[in-house]
């Protein structure tokens, strides 16, 4: 063998791509040759082989792939020549001339060639695809992948007899195969590669791509079977189609990354194109001697799991097989990817592999069990107020009796708006006690939002410390007043309704304009304790926090998680909740131990953590109300190891009782940036499936269903939308719940969650229907149209994130959206009330007379020009500057620092940032009473001479 002809071979072809592509286009990063001192076949000398496929190219310049060669020689004159190089050059059909110098002419024995992972992404057709949906084993787009690639194992998968030709064959295979892709990518629109060997030259194996094209199957609801095959066959027969893209073929060296799965036409047994798998997963078709057709797969191990790529496999050959089946006019979505023991399979794989030890219970009789236990131990902290378990049973069990004797039954639902406090907690047991049923309310909602929600539960009583409520006719009863109603009342009687009747009743956004309650009996807030005892190790020792609203359903696993297993709940007082500094002084004071808390609030927290020499006590925190991003708890680990503190992620709904799932969160996951939010809780269990209702195999993106123990009773009052969201569970006894997220599970059964199928949003731990906003703002009557959209810096910062929201205004009224966004304001939460209102003389629609969001310009905060007097200057100057660097956005010296974007966080991250300003320290309080610039100036100056 001469090694000199093949460096001037591989001289040749880097020349060759030169001329193609440019002299700057590849850099040969040099040939050399190797001896092996082992046979071919030994696994020493298939280590070095996929030792070398693997290595990465080295490039100064990324834009310019380069291309790598070396020969190894075995010891049984055995020789693999290796060709490494970015898929844009090696897939070019114009290559074609230069690889035949390397596979013809020398003593070459075999060739093994690898593709760098290169996605593109950004590039037009380029799509997630199977990165993104993955089997279990795919890293998404953007994660650092091995750029060298090993020799796929194969597995096979059985298909049909089939007595058709080449092009039929590899014809169905590539609808199959499109199919299941489709499911996997979640997409109607998926590509796969129909490659092909030139009959004439099959030895040319590196010159196979100059015969292969992207096949675009569109899977839309009014395509049919017998079209995609037509289409498919076209493609492969008419060589003029294969690179034109008006007739579906798009040629595959224009799809980079896009490409993902590659079929291959009926070939000789062991014959393949090339050592290494084209693509992530290479599809080839080979027929038994009795006639049947056998598909082999070949993946790319860095890309796809072994167990992935058999199970796609053998999905591909089912649906095959269907697909032979069905006359023409099928529709492509009728196809099954599962059978009934599939199914089966991956229903059990969806629960939890442990049993839920516990008895059904009220609260109340629980709780009065552990008072009866241990009466001296402390329940409640607020302040400097310390309850005991009995004093707390005491003084709500005589609440309870002044609400029977102000004429609350059994069953009534009774309204609790009041601020946090010990009060808020003993109203909620009181309840309780007087077999009723509570429905909280945040005092600090709007008058308007709250009379909607009076009247929509039919609260005729309502314990309040609130003077009146504008609009309401219910009566509203002070703790104190019912206290000493309750001292002159006869014995309450014992509660009658048992364990499977409501509890409470939580308002949520929806999608109407009209907040839905949802009913929850006392069994699912006892399963959702008896799930997570042992897990998480709760005792008598621990100690909570009360940290969220009310009338949000975390507050429901912070109080009775604390009550229901005698450990202490301390309640957070609202501007404590609001400063990381103050908040943290209380942990430490209260030595608090397990701690909730939305992903938002802990960052800023930690972060305050970080400038303190005291360490918090907190050995288990739990997240849960929006997404969590892992990465952004190395430093806390790095603080609070694995083993001092526990982390975990919790998915959960409040139609499916606060908590879910649940992740721990350790250096593994945070390092791999996990989305798993885990598996189900004991007596939960999820289930992904399709737009039809089907069961989704692992790894294929899908509508998240709840089942088990948590589902709740119904929607109050809303017939149609509980019969729409709560239905038949086909797997086991009982109702699921139609989540509206969208995820997939995992092959170990955890589940990953991917965000919302609907105009739902999660911002700051509130779940949020952008719809309900847009028809609060419908309402208003000078507004004809609008559209509401999450806006801000989505990627930096959730301080940033805001609602955006685009009004037409009647011709009629002023061009000044103020008053729009005051009425919206009188009837919404303030999470809820858009940051930006901007008026457009009409909304930018698609063709289809949709709306176009891509084409609603920048809020109008973003475009006017800086209001600011240019003579400000001291401590006016720097606040406007510090204000302008969090909001992101020009700010004036009398600008609503709300109005302008500002939120909870934003405040906190201002308050933080003031010291190292050379600004006075900015209490909470003071910005949100004083939210200008120039007012807030004039209180810091005041509070200095003070001082």
């Amino acid at each position: 063998m001469s090694v000199a002809g093949v460096a001037e071979s591989v001289s040749t072809l880097v020349g060759r791509i030169a001329e193609l592509r440019g002299p700057k286009s590849v850099a040969a990063q040099g040939f050399w040759c190797d001896d092996v001192p082992f046979v071919s076949d030994s696994p020493v000398a298939r280590r070095r082989l996929h030792t070398e496929l693997r290595r990465p190219l080295e490039s100064q310049a990324p834009e310019y792939p380069p291309v790598r060669v070396l020969l190894l020689r075995y010891a049984d004159q055995v020789s693999d020549l290796i060709l490494v190089s970015h898929r844009a050059v090696l897939d070019a059909p114009s290559l074609r001339t230069a690889t035949e110098a390397l596979a013809r002419g020398h003593e070459v024995s075999r060739i093994a060639t690898a593709h760098p992972s290169w996605p593109a992404a950004g590039k037009e057709g380029d799509s997630d695809g199977l990165q993104n949906a993955d089997f279990g084993t795919v890293p998404a787009w953007g994660a650092p992948v091995p750029r060298g690639i090993a020799t796929g194992s194969v597995g096979t998968a059985p298909g049909v007899r089939l007595d058709h030709t080449v092009e039929d064959i590899q014809a169905g295979l590539l609808v199959a195969a499109a199919i299941v892709l489709g499911r996997y990518e979640d997409q109607q629109r998926p590509m796969v590669a129909a490659l092909s060997v030139d009959p004439d030259r099959p030895e040319d194996v590196l010159g196979s791509f100059e015969f292969g094209a992207l096949f675009p199957a569109d899977l839309t609801g009014d395509r049919r079977i017998g079209d995609l095959l037509d289409r498919a066959r076209q493609l492969l027969t008419d060589p003029a189609l294969r690179y034109s893209s008006d007739q579906g073929g798009v040629p595959i060296s224009r799809a980079y990354g896009r490409v993902l799965v590659g079929v291959l036409p009926e070939v000789p047994e062991g014959y393949l194109p090339c050592q290494t798998a084209p693509f992530p997963l290479t599809l080839v078709p080979r027929r038994a001697q009795d006639g049947t057709l056998q598909l082999e797969v070949h993946r790319q191990p860095d890309m796809v799991g072994e167990t992935a790529a058999q199970r796609f496999a053998g999905q591909v050959a089912r649906v095959h097989a269907w697909i032979s089946q069905q006359p023409a006019d099928t529709v492509p979505d009728d196809a099954d990817l599962l059978d009934a023991a599939e199914r089966e399979a991956v229903a059990e794989l969806g629960r939890s592999r442990t049993a839920l030890p516990w008895e059904p219970a009220r609260i109340d009789c629980v709780f009065t069990q552990q008072a009866a236990l241990t009466p001296d131990a402390i329940a409640v902290t607020h302040g400097t107020t310390r309850l005991t378990y009995q004093q707390v049973h005491t003084r709500a069990t005589q609440l309870a009796a002044g609400l029977r004797a102000h004429g609350v039954a059994p069953g009534d639902h009774v309204g609790i708006c009041l601020e946090r406090s010990a009060d808020f907690i003993v109203c909620l047991l009181a309840v309780l006690l007087a077999d009723a049923v509570y429905v909280p309310m945040d005092p600090a909602y709007p008058a308007a939002r709250l009379a909607q929600t009076i009247e929509d539960a039919g609260l005729a009583t309502i314990i309040t410390e609130l003077i009146e409520i504008a609009g309401v006719s219910s009566s509203l009863v002070r703790p104190d007043a019912l206290h000493a109603a309750g001292a002159a009342a006869p014995d309450l009687p014992v509660p009658q309704r048992g364990p499977e009747s409501p509890a409470y009743i939580i308002y949520t956004s929806g999608s109407t304009g009209r907040p839905k309650g949802v009913v929850i009996p006392h069994r699912n807030v006892i399963a959702l304790m008896n799930a997570t005892r042992s897990d998480f190790a709760l005792t008598c020792d621990d100690v909570w926090t009360f940290f969220h609203s009310g009338a949000f359903d975390f507050s429901v696993w912070e109080i009775w998680g604390a009550l229901l297993t005698g450990a202490r709940v301390v309640v957070v007082p609202y501007w404590d909740s609001r400063s990381p500094e103050q908040f943290h002084r209380l942990l430490v004071q209260e030595q608090v131990t397990v701690l909730s808390q939305t992903p938002s609030a802990f960052a800023q927290l930690a972060a305050a953590d970080q400038e303190q020499n005291t360490k918090l006590p907190v050995r288990l925190v739990v997240f849960g109300g929006e997404p969590l991003d892992t990465g952004s708890l190395r430093n806390w680990l790095d603080r609070y190891p694995e083993s001092q503190c526990r982390l975990v992620n919790m998915f959960g709904i409040t139609e499916t009782t606060v908590h879910v799932t649940a992740q721990a969160i350790g250096r593994d996951e945070v390092l791999s940036a996990t989305r798993s939010v885990g598996p189900p809780l004991p007596g939960w269990h999820v289930y992904v499936l399709d737009r039809r209702g089907r069961i989704l195999p692992p790894g294929a993106p899908g509508e998240i269903h709840v089942g088990g123990e948590g589902v709740a009773l119904t929607y109050w009052n809303r017939l149609e939308l509980t019969a729409e969201r709560f239905v038949t569970d086909p797997f086991a006894d009982g109702r699921m719940y139609r989540s509206g997220d969208r995820g997939r599970l995992l092959p170990d059964g955890r589940l990953e969650h991917l965000g919302r199928l609907d105009n739902q949003v999660k911002l700051r731990g509130f779940r949020i229907e952008l719809d309900e906003i847009r028809n609060v703002l419908l309402e208003d009557p000078c507004v004809t149209s609008c559209a509401v959209v999450l806006g801000g810096d989505l990627d930096s910062s959730v301080a940033r994130t805001r609602i955006d929201a685009y009004v037409v205004l009647t011709t009629e009224a002023d061009v000044d959206t103020a008053p729009v966004r005051q009425r919206a304001a009188r009837l919404l939460p303030a999470f809820m009330v858009p940051n930006t209102i901007t008026a457009l003389d009409s909304l930018p629609l698609t063709v289809n007379g949709k709306l176009d969001a891509r084409r609603l310009p920048r809020p109008a905060i973003e475009t006017r020009t800086v209001t600011a007097d240019r003579k400000a200057s001291g401590l006016a100057a720097r606040l406007a500057a510090l204000w302008q660097d969090i909001l992101g956005v020009p700010v004036g010296l009398d600008e609503n620092f709300f109005e302008l974007g500002g939120n909870s966080l934003s405040a906190v991250q201002l308050a933080a940032e003031a010291r190292n300003r050379d600004i006075p320290a900015i209490p909470l309080r003071a910005l949100y009473s004083n939210p200008t610039v120039r007012s807030l100036a004039t209180v810091l100056k005041q509070n200095s001479v003070t001082r």
